[in-house]
């Protein structure tokens, strides 16, 4: 490389090395920040989709996500030719796009995983799955559950009195279990023993150790025999992160001690056979088979002994826990190293070894695994309308001699820059940042110098990843350059209405772009929300390469009057939708329901998300006190001359109609 100075005493370099015809040093470079070819085979290895789709996704030749609910041979429907015919009917973004075939297929892969394990171990036993509502509420969702688990037996859990009379409503599944969790007062246990009048398989279990008394006193005045079921706090704890919900600790469950006294004083009560089932809980979302095994050999203890103590129990229920893999990896606390058929054998196995160590007849098993059974089926889809783009393809003005050092020192980085001299120009990038920065505050540099040096910072970090993505032994600094030149794409979501887990409890949900995978995705970014809140983005992502999380995505350029860009967040079916809170006032999405088959599809059921009003109905303000006040607005206005009638008329219709609106962006027709 040479240096030189022009006639206005400006740095110069020329480097046959780095340049093409006519393209710039920079322009060529930034070029190879993007691979030489491409594949639709590498973007599925950039998002991990053939890891955690479980099969339900995958990407197709046209470069598009599709959804296979019956996997590879089945029907499929490409998800962004979808989300396109959506809005064509009017269905705005954000959509969350629910598919029951693949609820179906989770009902029937979880049944038919427990049906094998019985065959296999000659377990006398019966499976009992039940769906905890808890998990997702939408009517539609618990309907398509109850009509798919039908020939399964599937049944359903409640946790609270509301939720009882939606069971209640919408459960008619013959010899499904409803399971009756949560704290509860006379009126859900006089309700709770009341359905089983109309032919309904109800158990009710005790969390806590003063709801015996009033389960017995209730039913001795109804002249019903209740089914009880007692919850054991176990010592053993799960894993993952909700660990804390086992243990001796534990808000639910009851001790060793507790359970001899209940078991005692029913005895006493004659109703010592209306104990049917012991059910223990060690956490949601468990990665680790081993403590699913501790914890189900410690609850086999527990059912051995009370039945040994005259307690003829029929049930154990082992609980949620059954894992999703949220990432691919099979080790970390978004993932499970087991599959649905190996959770499935160790239950029964375990059981069937110490019950027969026992004499003990094989309890028919309930499992309450709603994670497992919803998180798939559900999409969070979403358009870009922004970026912040820290990439420079041009360098600024070169410097001046008369300009500060540092600006000087910049250019020389910028111009001397190889790939023999990666490390050291590296080093003295982030040795100029440092610099920058503390000669701004301390009034060496002015504003405009400050950001001539930001500008020729990301100016060399383009450049530099450029030439480490094609050097040997540069993948510290290419991590490093791609954080630091990350974009933040704004996108049309709220990340605490819709994957509020994200935030709160640091969940990791596959995203990735829904389109353009032919193409690749060379950019990094982090996703910020439409919320004014700073947590309101989504920096956490899959590295399918290592299994480790990644503070970036790879995704694709944007700018602004490009063509729409879509992005879905997966896996969002369990607890998101229903954990959603209105932070800034942004409301549930649309929603729809899809049924693929051999002619394409159909839109089953449309959930029209909230509108303005809706949402400022639920923080108390109302309609008509709100047009009627900005109307009074403009009425003195009006008499002030500060605005005209035609102005006031244009905004009370602006008003009404933003109202009457969607919470989240809209395009403009």
């Amino acid at each position: 490389m040479s240096l030189s100075t022009d006639a206005n005493g400006k740095s110069t370099s020329t480097n046959p090395a780095m340049t093409n015809g006519n393209e710039s040093p920079t322009t060529h470079a930034f070029s190879q920040l993007k691979s030489d070819s491409w594949s639709v085979e590498k973007s599925a290895q950039t998002y991990g989709i053939n890891n955690w789709g479980s099969g339900y996704f995958r990407i197709n030749q046209n470069g598009n996500v599709s959804v296979t609910p019956k996997g590879a041979d089945g029907y499929s429907a490409d998800l962004y030719e979808l989300t396109q015919e959506l809005q064509d009917r009017g269905i705005r973004v954000p959509i969350m796009i629910r598919f029951p075939d693949i609820i179906r297929e989770r009902v029937h892969l979880l049944h038919s995983c427990f049906q094998k394990a019985i065959a296999d171990h000659n377990y006398s036993g019966k499976y009992c799955g039940v769906y905890p509502i808890k998990v997702n509420q939408q009517r539609h969702l618990v309907q398509e559950l109850v009509k798919f688990g039908k020939d399964v037996r599937l049944g359903l859990e409640c946790g609270s009195k509301p939720e009882l009379l939606v069971v209640l409503s919408l459960m008619n599944t013959p010899n499904g279990v409803i399971i009756c969790n949560g704290f509860k007062d006379t009126e859900y246990i006089e309700t709770a023993l009341l359905a089983q009048k109309i032919g309904r398989e109800i158990i009710i279990v005790v969390d806590r150790k003063d709801e015996l008394k009033i389960i017995t006193e209730t039913a001795k005045k109804l002249n019903i025999r209740p089914k009880i079921g007692f919850r054991a706090k176990l010592n053993t704890q799960g894993a993952g992160k909700w660990v804390d919900s086992a243990g001796a600790r534990s808000k639910f469950g009851l001790t060793a001690i507790e359970i001899v006294e209940g078991i005692e004083f029913l005895r006493k009560q004659n109703m010592l056979e209306c104990l049917e089932l012991l059910h223990y809980h060690i956490g949601s979302q468990v990665p680790s088979i081993q403590s699913i095994k501790s914890s189900l050999k410690e609850a086999a203890r527990f059912y051995t002994e009370i039945y040994s103590l005259g307690a003829k129990l029929k049930y154990i229920d082992v609980g949620g826990g059954l894992g999703v893999d949220y990432d691919g990896s099979g080790w970390s606390d978004s993932s499970m190293n087991y599959s649905e058929q190996e959770y499935a054998n160790d239950i029964v196995s375990t059981l069937q070894t110490m019950c027969d160590e026992k004499g003990i007849p094989h309890p028919n098993i309930v499992t309450e695994s709603g994670r497992a059974l919803v998180a798939h089926h559900s999409v969070l889809i979403f358009n870009v309308m922004g970026v912040n783009n820290l990439y420079r393809q041009e360098p600024p003005t070169p410097a001046e001699k008369k300009d500060p050092s540092i600006m000087q020192d910049m250019q020389y980085i910028f111009e001397k820059l190889t790939a023999d001299n990666l490390n050291e120009c590296f080093n003295d990038l982030l040795q100029a940042k440092t610099e920058t920065l503390n000669q701004f505050t301390y009034g060496v540099l002015n504003l405009t110098q400050r950001a001539w040096c930001e500008s020729m910072f990301f100016a060399i970090a383009t450049k530099m990843l450029a030439l480490a993505q094609r050097t040997p032994d540069s993948a510290d600094i290419i991590s490093d350059l791609r954080e630091k030149l990350c974009d933040t794409y704004f996108c049309n979501f709220s990340v605490f209405q819709s994957v509020p887990d994200s935030w709160a409890v640091g969940q990791l949900f596959p995203v990735m772009p829904i389109h353009n995978l032919k193409n690749e995705p060379y950019h990094e970014a982090t996703l910020a929300d439409l919320t004014c809140d700073s947590d309101g983005k989504i920096e956490k992502f899959i590295d399918s390469e290592t299994g480790e999380v990644k503070k970036t995505l790879r995704i694709h350029p944007y700018k602004e009057g490009d063509a729409p860009y879509y992005l879905g967040v997966f896996l969002t079916g369990a607890y998101q939708e229903i954990l959603g809170d209105l932070h800034n006032l942004f409301g549930d999405t649309d929603a729809v329901h899809i049924s693929i088959h051999n002619s394409g599809y159909t839109v089953d059921h449309y959930v029209p998300g909230d509108t303005v009003t809706e949402v400022l109905t639920y923080v108390q303000y109302g309609r008509a006190e709100m047009v009627d006040s900005i109307r009074q607005y403009t009425e003195e206005s009006i008499a002030a001359g500060n605005i005209t009638k035609q102005e006031a008329k244009s905004l009370i219709k602006h008003y009404e109609e933003g109202l009457s609106g969607y919470t989240y962006l809209e395009e403009m027709e």
